[in-house]
């Protein structure tokens, strides 16, 4: 392939390789000539032209296949456009010339069809440069086009097409010609040919003006003809020049008008032509001959869908603002539709004209009209329906008039389209539509309500379908539209319709609570109840109401139970009566019914028990939870005698008349539908009789019309779509191509076949429940019913059964055959899935036979529906018989077939027999049959002659390939070369045959999987031709061939990325964003979201740089939605169009991609496209010429055409493509991504949050983006979104508000320091507030409201009180809302809903009680400042600044009902959060803030804010001492039950109600903390801990814990969890300080303990022993003893921080030794606090008990101090050595040393712990960096605190000598100066035999290292200190020596110093230490010599060199000395002395 890649064709290699490869070798190489002829220098190109030119011209003769014909065409043309023009008139007449040929040979028909695509090419590029040779190439191709055959044909017209855009008027004389002879092959019998002349004719009428004027009318018949027997590719074509023509006729192109003199075309023409279409189709409206007034035939559907499209079309092609004004006509003239009889002569095609006019409206007036427009066309609309009603009143009302019927069954449905639209239209508005229903004039819910009143059941269904949508898009219209719909039909009760029409809307409106979270009140159900039973109770009063009563009552109770268990099960009883009385109790009552009553009781007694069993199903549908077995049990009774009673019915029939056939299928329908529902083992005694009926139902036995059941498609496989051409389900057009499939009532779905279906949910992407009819659905019901039953049947059923089908099959003829057959077959493919979903077997051998037969007979029927349905039931055979025998019998018999059949049938229901098997088998089971199924089908798929045989082989060989996975890797290549050649040879109008090669291709793709990212020479070939595959299909014409050719490609980016070209890629995903075809659309974005995944930023520079492209112009073909704002942009801009769910959480997730990778980068791009979406608020007009696409129509209708399309009319000209403004949902989507950008920018630069760096920042790179500087932006945008009209975006903006406030609280502002950067936003803030806690706010977005209120009280941002009362004031008047006590009159949504406020509420105040008592702790803690700095503060800030606690002032006054209400939520949580099983336990009429009846759903509100209002009562508690200063006289209306239920409550004491609380804050503490759940906020654990350490603090809660040990115990044991599960060091800090707290509470206790026992017992004195843990024994037991729970959770966290501790992991042997490190500080700081409890816990014991934990306790403090003992730089002393030191210098000193009965113990205690201090403190080298200094310390400790009896030991002596020693060794001065200090401390020990040893060894190192000074002078500070420290030691040894030493010892001192006085001719040169050491020797001097004057006097006498040295330094000293100077040098030595002194002082 690589040898392809030049710009001659290299001959030589062509000639080598074999024949097969060359056509891919020219492909490929014209691939590379495509791509390099733009890029090359033309220079390059002139040279080689004439080669060129020669080989590509050769190449036209040697037959190319049709891929390879379009790229040499458009190679040449482009060589002649680039190159030299010299030659381009002889290519042209040899492509003529080839033309003209008269060799028809099919041999000779590539050459041709090559030439026809070259003359289309060369006037496509170069047009009019070819100047006047088109007319005789014209002539030429209509010439060569009467005598061409179908391929040619089609290769002509194409080329026409191109001649005619590249001519553009130039043509025009050649006009008439083209059009005459193009317009006859309208009709051809190819349907390629009929897209091609209609997309010839679409180019033909951009300049023809005759066809839009003079042959408009032809032009429709012509348009009209072309569409019947159509197939979607010609309706889509066809309805495109149509809708283009006849919007071209209403607004002509100015040029074209300019050029002639042209009458326009009225609108009402226009319209009138198009209906011609839609009621009388293609018959010719011209000959008024008599059939058209004997009314004829009916229309065929197919022009009547393509009508519906051009209509759309129209529309699209003149715009939305053309709509906007032109509205009013264009919906009474496609209302006119449905009103005229000829377009509803039977029912189902009524539905069928309602479909499309529904659709016709919906996507015009749905895509095209932006929010504000679709308000007013909503007006219209409701006028439309006022109209009609009023029309249809005077009929009713007009007593005689004679045709009442007509009119009304015309009105209705009329009514039908405009109800549903107008729902359409309210429920995608959502809350935006508010206005609308406001608004008095209009009158919307009057209007329709008006409707329900409609004589017809459609109507009135219609109506109640459009109060669902009102109510599901403005939820607080619920509640009083059901008490509306109550009332009426209270009061209308005498009136069929009324019953009827008010019953359906309240049915339809309680289905549509599940889609308003906020439900409806609880009380509403019994009311529904209530009106229910009435209705069922009077309907047997009056004959003329039982019916609708009957049926209204039973409709209401169906619609009750969607409402769910939990209100069901208060209604269940009274149920379960009515459904048990509706039936006959015993077969007697039943013989004994069958003999009374006449048909109009049977009738009426039928629809009952189907309204009953349709209640049950709704039942056993939406509460499952209530299915008990008890309930099972009492439901089967009923059940059981409808199945009795069904047996029964046709003699009734037979007695009163066919008429109660429908009321008999109905009740079937039901049972069939509750049966699928219940466990079929419920009803096993009733199989037999079942299935009779289940067989008689689907065989058709008693029903003499075919009806055939609509399952089978969804029970194929969805890949087998291409066979069914099922695919139609995913395009655009669905709802209305549905009417065109072949099974029985296809797409005629609608209400009022079903009225229960008005309150099901409604079947995803449906945007209406449409329930087929009747005669439909029973069938429907009957086979998925046979699929559930069929697995639990006996073998020997089964085998009657499939006999049975058999012998139906054989009996049916014709027609009926095809239906009994169809429906059998969906019956066992739908029995094989329930056995292969209950994985049981088909049965024995004799049941396999008959199954066997059965499929195989269909395997040659010539129905393609059937046999794709028998190939998969035989797949579903071999998977649910699954023995290798059976496989192989089944595989072998295709083969067979396939070998020896010639007929397409079998040869392609065997082939996906095939097929079938491997997907259903797997790779394994069917490894053995993969040769031969490969082999024959293969061969297959080169069956030329027949393109069904091709298509079926080739899908069924991707079936193959998909399923044998690794083990077809053998056969790929032979494959996939066959899949090449196939796609360079097979004509492009097979597009099956391309998609099925799609499908292979990926397959292969996926088989050969990362493989691909190789470099061999194979891989590499395979990778290049599947790179080759996809270039040919991504240049097909097929929209579903270039969809598979980009899956191909997603999946090879997949596993080799690198060998996909994004550059080439992007730009043709961009392009396809506009296409018209869905499942195109959803392969690009799909892709995109691929690709943006890994490399978002090149694929939006690639998207960005062809937009560039596309704006030069060079480029006009190509049609694109990207502007400045790039592909992002264009993708917002599809969301506001697109419908479908899959394509728009793709746009999503490829959004989300690209922001995660982008936005931080390009954050003002991406911010301003979230400000543009969000800026256009619904006030903008309809269609706006809005900032983010420009150019923008509705992209599901455009097309590659009409970029140039320009209306004059409104004197617009191109600027005016206009866009809708974003639609709401978008803006929610928009207002997400804001908060995900401030996400993004936090995880990744804090510099986004801080002012003064990222304006410096900015300042050195413009470029630079930070967020901050974008506040306003975002506080603008949340404000936008928060003041919304759709809620969904409020919440979203309120989010938004949040997250910026949380973020940026604490940026400060850099212009004003001590003020932050929000401060100026405090308006925005407020005002975006306020909206939330109006009145008529919903309770989730008011909720979410008092979030944020309590994030920005408690921000901190505001500090004046007054500006914070703006915000404060709203959350006061919420309160007052809480106050006022459960059920408000005027409640609109379910309790719980109310439940969420409050509790809201409660816990916004609870977060701002918090904070304010967080900052009041913060002002008390803080020393109180002194006057002047007050002053200072003054003078900088105004006075307005606030006493630190003002916050609290705002709370206070709040805090006594604050209080009572936490407390009682926290009561109701601690109930709500009760097992199961102690639900009997729980109030019986609910809580404080719940009902009982809304229990599961407020559980998750509380559960959402419970943890703040535990903190912020335990402040409250702790700081009231528990309330003890609270009044007892007030309590409020709701609490008054709250506060304590039962009489008693006022007598409780003061204790008792300590007791209550605490236990109530511990248990709901306690609760949570054992078990918090994964998805629990850490926030939440948080609280929870600040709680209990708070409560701990307050001395009654102290006194609680500490009496109750083992509450205590049970506390520390679920921390111990709670750490083991959550690991945050801030959770595990907070841990610690509850356990401190709880230690502390004990030890007070035990303290107290003491004092009491001493005063009892003063002359007992081993009292105190038995006090404490542990006793006399000192025996701890786990479970019980708090001391133990502490140490095991403290010894957990230090284990964790340093798991060096644990000897366990030193003795495994893969252990490493660690070199300990420094902690982090959190670490740090964690250890040192868990050290100091250690060191508390002994004294909670009694002596022994200490004993017993001592050693553990010492083992790991020494353990701390050892592995934290690390030097650091600025030799401070980390926090846990402090706190090891500290614990060590607690237990020494511990009043056990002075016990007697354990001084053994404690010695060997004390002593080996100073030992191991010993030990590890030894100098080693794998420790250099220890800290000798803290060990030192505390061995320091050790001597100083212990007894000399315990350390005096000569072995621990010589050790303690020995680390000094080598601490005064030490070349670091500062443990120089550090080990004196110490050594001092040791020295001056009181007691003498502990100090002496130490004295005699240590003193002589000291002196010596003393006088070493004199040699080296100190050069640092630090050395400086160490002398000085030294000398003082000495000092000190001098003053402690006895007055007859004294001599020596000065002696050794005053030397020493002299030496340190420097010459005084020295003093000016010496550094500034030298001067320093000189001055403090002279100063100690000075002051030692009056000390001792005896001993000085001698001393200085013995060595007269010394008094000289004194003498002239203090002479020196005296000459420069002013006092001052003195005191200025004096101070170096009195500034460094503090650095050194610990911040703990031990001793």
């Amino acid at each position: 392939m690589e040898l392809a890649h030049s710009l001659l064709l290299n001959e030589d290699a062509l000639a080598q390789i074999t024949e097969a490869k060359r056509p891919v070798f020219i492909f490929e190489w014209l691939r590379f000539l495509d791509k390099v002829l733009v890029a090359a220098n033309k220079v390059d190109v002139k040279e080689k032209q004439k080669k060129l030119v020669e080989q590509l011209t050769g190449l036209i003769s040697s037959a190319p296949g049709p891929p390879t014909r379009k790229l040499l065409a458009k190679n040449l043309a482009t060589l002649y456009s680039i190159g030299d023009t010299f030659t381009v008139f002889q290519t042209l007449d040899k492509c003529n010339d080839i033309i003209k040929s008269k060799d028809d040979t099919p041999a000779y028909l590539p050459t041709k069809l090559a030439a026809v695509a070259c003359v289309g090419a060369f006037y496509e590029k170069m047009g009019r440069m070819l100047g006047s040779s088109f007319p005789d190439t014209i002539n030429n191709l209509l010439k060569a086009l009467k005598s061409a055959e179908s391929q040619g044909r089609g290769e002509i017209l194409i080329s026409l097409q191109k001649v005619l855009s590249g001519l553009g008027g130039a043509a025009a004389s050649c006009h008439r010609d083209i059009y005459k002879n193009a317009r006859s092959l309208l009709t051809d019998r190819s349907m390629a040919v009929r897209c091609a002349v209609a997309k010839c004719l679409l180019e033909l009428q951009n300049e023809a003006v005759f066809m839009w004027t003079t042959e408009l009318e032809n032009m429709a018949t012509l348009c009209f003809k072309a569409l019947e027997g159509s197939n979607y590719g010609v309706r889509v074509a066809v309805a495109k020049l149509l809708g283009t023509v006849m919007a071209t006729a209403l607004m002509p192109k100015q040029a074209a008008v300019m050029r002639q003199n042209v009458k326009r075309a009225t609108l009402d023409e226009v319209l009138e032509l198009m209906a011609t279409g839609f009621l009388r189709g293609g018959s010719g409206f011209l000959k008024s001959g008599g059939e058209m007034l004997k009314g004829g035939v009916s229309v065929s559907r197919e022009v009547r869908v393509g009508v519906t499209q051009a209509y759309v079309v129209f529309v699209t092609t003149l715009g939305g603002q053309w709509l906007e004004r032109n509205f009013a006509t264009f919906l009474s003239h496609v209302l006119d539709l449905v009103s005229n009889p000829r377009a509803t002569q039977t029912h189902v095609e009524a539905v069928y004209s309602r479909r499309c006019v529904s659709f016709m409206l919906r996507a015009t007036l749905g895509g095209l009209l932006g929010e504000k427009a679709q308000i007013a066309a909503g007006k219209e609309i409701c006028q439309a329906i006022s109209k009609q009603m009023r029309a249809v009143e005077a009929v009713v009302n007009d007593l005689n008039g004679e045709n009442k019927t007509a009119d009304v069954s015309a009105s209705q449905h009329v009514m039908v389209c405009a109800l549903k639209e107008l729902g359409s239209l309210v429920q995608s508005l959502s809350a935006t539509a508010s206005p609308l229903i406001q608004e008095p004039s209009i009158g919307l819910l009057e209007t329709v309500t008006s409707v329900l009143l409609h004589p017809s059941m459609a109507a009135r269904l219609a109506a109640a379908w459009c109060l669902r949508s009102v109510a599901v898009a403005l939820p607080y219209q619920l509640t009083p539209l059901l008490d509306r719909c109550a009332e009426r039909i209270n009061n209308l009760k005498s009136s069929p319709e009324a019953v009827s029409g008010y019953s359906f809307a309240m049915a339809a409106l309680l289905g549509g609570v599940h889609q308003c979270p906020l439900g409806i009140p609880h009380a509403k159900g019994k009311l529904v109840v209530s009106i229910a039973e009435d209705l069922l109770r009077t309907a047997a009063q009056n004959s003329r109401l039982s019916l609708q009563r009957t049926q209204a009552g039973w409709l209401l109770l169906g619609a009750l139970m969607t409402l769910g268990p939990s209100l069901v099960r208060y209604h269940l009883p009274k149920m379960l009566l009515l459904w048990r009385n509706v039936f006959p109790r015993s077969q007697k009552e039943l013989e004994a019914e069958k003999a009374r009553g006449d048909s109009f009781t049977w009738q009426v007694t039928l629809e009952g028990r189907a309204g009953a069993l349709c209640a049950m199903r709704s039942f056993v549908a939406h509460c499952p939870e209530l299915l008990t077995e008890d309930v099972i049990r009492r439901l089967m009774t009923p059940i059981e005698c409808a199945m009795t009673m069904i047996s029964h019915v046709p003699a009734i029939i037979k007695v009163h008349g066919a008429h109660l056939k429908a009321s008999a299928a109905m009740v079937r329908l039901r049972l069939y539908d509750i049966l699928a529902l219940l466990p079929p083992k419920t009803y096993e005694g009733s199989f037999n009789a079942l299935l009779r009926e289940l067989v008689a139902e689907f065989t058709l036995t008693d029903n003499s019309s075919n009806t055939t059941t609509s399952l089978l498609r969804s029970l194929c496989h969805y890949d087998d779509s291409v066979l069914m051409g099922s695919w139609l389900q995913e395009t655009d057009h669905k709802s209305i191509e549905d009417q065109l499939q072949p099974n029985s009532a296809s797409g005629s779905g609608a209400l009022e076949h079903d009225p229960s279906s008005i309150y099901l949910r409604v079947p995803v992407g449906e945007a209406i429940p449409g329930p087929l009819p009747l005669g439909v659905s029973v069938i429907d019901a009957s086979v998925a019913l046979f699929g559930v039953v069929f697995p639990h049947v006996s073998f020997k059923h089964r085998l009657q059964m499939l006999d049975h089908f058999a012998e139906c099959i054989k009996q049916a003829k014709g027609v009926r055959q095809q239906a009994v057959q169809l429906n059998i077959f969906t019956a066992v493919l739908s029995a094989l899935k329930g056995l292969a979903e209950n994985k049981s077997t088909l049965g024995p051998e004799e049941v396999r036979k008959s199954a066997l037969a059965l499929v195989m007979g269909a395997l040659d029927n010539p129905n393609p529906i059937l046999r794709c349905a028998a190939g998969e039931a035989l797949g579903r055979m071999a998977q649910v018989v699954g023995e290798a025998t059976f496989i192989a019998r089944m595989a072998q018999t295709s083969f067979d077939k396939l070998k020896s059949a010639r007929d397409v049938v079998s040869r392609t229901g065997h082939s996906l027999a095939l097929g079938c098997l491997h997907r259903y088998v797997g790779g394994i089971g069917s490894g053995q049959h993969l040769k031969t199924s490969v082999s024959i089908l293969l061969a297959l798929a080169q069956d030329g002659s027949s393109h069904e045989v091709q298509t079926w082989a080739l899908h069924s060989l991707a079936l193959i390939v998909d399923s044998s996975g690794p083990m077809y890797r053998g056969y790929v290549e032979p494959t996939l070369s066959l899949v090449l050649t196939l796609l360079l040879t097979v004509p492009p109008s097979h597009t099956e045959v391309h998609q099925c090669l799609g499908r292979c291709l990926g397959a292969l793709i996926t088989t050969v999987g990362p493989e691909l990212q190789g470099n061999g020479a194979t891989i590499s070939t395979i990778r290049s031709s599947c790179l080759v595959g996809c270039a040919i299909m991504q240049d097909h014409s097929d929209s579903l061939v270039q969809a598979a050719a980009i899956s191909c490609l997603q999946q090879l980016h997949m596993f080799a990325p690198r060998h996909v070209n994004l550059s080439s890629l992007v730009p043709c995903l961009c392009v396809h964003l506009c296409s018209s075809h869905l499942l195109l659309r959803r392969a690009a974005v799909a892709c995109l979201r691929q690709l943006a995944q890994r490399e978002a930023s090149e694929v939006c520079e690639y998207a960005m740089s062809l937009a560039k492209k596309a704006g030069n112009g060079k480029d006009a073909a190509i049609n694109l939605n990207i502007t400045e704002t790039g592909l992002e942009g264009a993708l917002f801009g599809m969301l506001d169009h697109e419908t479908d769910r899959k394509l728009c959480s793709d746009i999503h997730d490829t959004l989300g991609h690209m922001l995660s990778s982008l936005a931080v980068e390009k954050l003002s791009h991406w911010l301003k496209l979230c400000k543009d979406v969000l800026a256009a608020t619904t006030d903008v007009g309809g269609a706006v010429t809005f900032e983010v696409e420009k150019d923008e129509e509705d992209s599901e209708k455009k097309d590659e055409m009409d970029d140039d399309i320009m209306f004059t009319g409104l004197g617009e000209d191109d600027k005016s493509k206009l866009s809708v403004a974003p639609r709401w949902v978008t803006r929610v989507f928009a207002a997400d991504c804001l908060c995900r950008i401030i996400l993004l920018c936090e995880n990744a630069d804090k510099a986004h949050f801080d002012l003064a760096t990222a304006r410096s920042t900015q300042a050195k790179n413009p470029k630079g983006d930070l967020l901050v500087l974008h506040l306003s932006d975002l506080i603008r945008m949340a404000f936008m979104a928060a003041t919304d009209h759709s809620n969904q975006l409020r919440m979203a903006g309120l989010q938004a508000l949040e997250d910026i406030i949380k973020k940026f609280a604490c940026v400060p502002e850099p212009e004003f320091p001590g003020h932050v950067i929000l401060e100026q936003y405090q308006a925005n803030v407020g005002a975006a507030l306020r909206p939330a806690f109006s009145p008529d706010t919903p309770s989730d977005i008011t909720a979410k409201a008092c979030q944020v209120c309590s994030t920005w009280i408690g921000s901190g941002v505001v500090s004046d009180l007054n500006d914070l009362r703006r915000v404060h004031n709203l959350l006061v008047s919420s309160l007052d809302k809480v106050q006022a006590g459960k059920g408000s009159p005027s409640q609109l949504y379910s309790e719980s809903a109310t439940t969420m406020e409050k509790l809201a509420v409660l816990k916004a105040w609870a977060e701002v009680y918090v904070v304010a008592m967080k900052i009041k702790k913060e002002a008390e803690s803080k020393p109180v400042k002194t006057v002047q700095s007050g002053d200072e503060e003054e003078d900088d800030l105004s006075a307005d600044v606030l006493p630190p606690d003002s916050l609290i002032t705002l709370v206070q006054p709040e805090l006594p009902s604050l209080s009572r209400l936490w407390l009682a939520m926290l009561r109701d949580h601690a109930l709500l959060t009760l097992p199961a099983e102690f639900s009997s336990q729980l109030p019986p009429d609910g809580g404080a803030f719940y009902t009982p009846e809304t229990i599961d759903t407020a559980r998750l509100h509380y559960r959402n804010s419970w943890a703040p209002v535990v903190h912020a009562v335990a402040l409250w508690l702790s700081s009231t001492s528990f309330g003890a200063c609270e009044e007892k006289k007030e309590v409020s209306p709701v609490l008054s039950k709250a506060v304590h239920t039962g009489a008693l409550s006022t007598v409780k004491t003061f204790e008792d109600s300590v007791k209550d609380r605490m236990h109530l804050m511990l248990g709901v503490s306690i609760e949570f903390l054992c078990f918090p759940r994964p998805e629990e906020p850490i926030e939440h654990v948080m609280s929870c801990l600040y709680a209990l350490s708070t409560l701990l603090e307050s001395p009654c809660a102290k006194t609680h814990i500490a009496q109750d040990q083992l509450l205590a115990v049970e506390l520390l044991n679920v921390l111990h969890r709670l750490l083991l599960t959550r690991d945050p060091p801030a959770v595990q800090l907070q841990v610690t300080a509850v356990v401190q707290e709880t230690i502390k509470a004990a030890l007070d206790h035990l303290q107290q303990q003491h004092i009491k026992k001493g005063k009892e017992e003063e002359g007992l004195r081993d009292s105190q022993f038995t006090l404490g843990e542990g006793g006399e024994m000192g025996e701890l037991v786990p479970g019980n003893s708090l001391v133990f729970a502490a140490m095991e959770l403290l010894v957990f966290i230090l284990v964790r921080h340093l798991p060096q501790l644990n000897t366990r992991v030193k003795e495994s042997p893969t252990h490493v030794t660690i070199r300990p490190q420094r902690l982090p500080e959190e670490s740090a700081r964690l250890v040192a606090k868990t050290v100091s409890i250690l060191a508390e816990l002994p004294s909670l014991c009694s002596p022994a008990g200490s004993m017993t934990i001592l050693p553990t306790v010492l083992f790991l403090i020494t353990g701390v101090l050892r592995e934290t003992a690390v030097k650091t730089a600025d030799n401070s002393v980390p926090t846990a050595v402090s706190a090891a030191l500290q614990g060590i210098k607690t237990i020494i000193t511990s009043p056990l040393a002075r016990v007697d009965s354990l001084q053994t113990q404690w010695t060997a205690l004390v002593r080996s712990s100073l030992a191991s201090i010993l030990e590890d403190s030894q100098p080693d080298e794998s420790r250099p960096d220890m800290d000798e200094i803290s060990m030192l310390t505390a061995i320091t400790l050790f001597l100083l605190s212990a007894s000399n009896e315990l350390v005096g030991v000569t072995v621990l002596q010589k050790g303690c000598m020995e680390r000094f020693r080598n601490a005064l060794n030490s070349s670091d001065p500062w443990v120089q100066a550090r080990c004196y200090q110490l050594l001092l401390s040791v020295f001056q020990h009181p007691s003498r035999p502990l100090s002496t040893p130490y004295i005699h060894a240590l003193a002589p190192r000291v002196v010596e290292k003393l006088k070493a000074v004199e040699r080296s002078r100190p050069r640092t500070a630090a050395e400086l200190q160490a002398v000085q420290e030294g000398i003082k030691v000495l000092e000190n040894l001098v003053g402690m020596g006895e007055e007859q030493n004294r001599v020596q010892l000065v002696a050794l001192l005053v030397p020493t110093l002299i030496s340190y006085l420097l010459d005084e001719n020295a003093i000016p040169s010496a550094s500034k230490v030298s001067k320093s050491l000189h001055d403090f020797a002279l100063q100690n001097l000075m002051r030692i010599g009056p000390l001792y004057p005896a001993a000085f006097k001698m001393v200085i006498g013995a060595a007269p060199d010394l008094k000289t040295r004194l003498e002239s330094a203090v002479r020196a000293n005296q000459a420069s000395s002013k006092a001052k100077d003195a005191a200025r040098q004096s101070q170096p030595a009195v500034q460094v002395a503090p650095t050194i002194k610990l911040k703990t002082s031990f001793f």
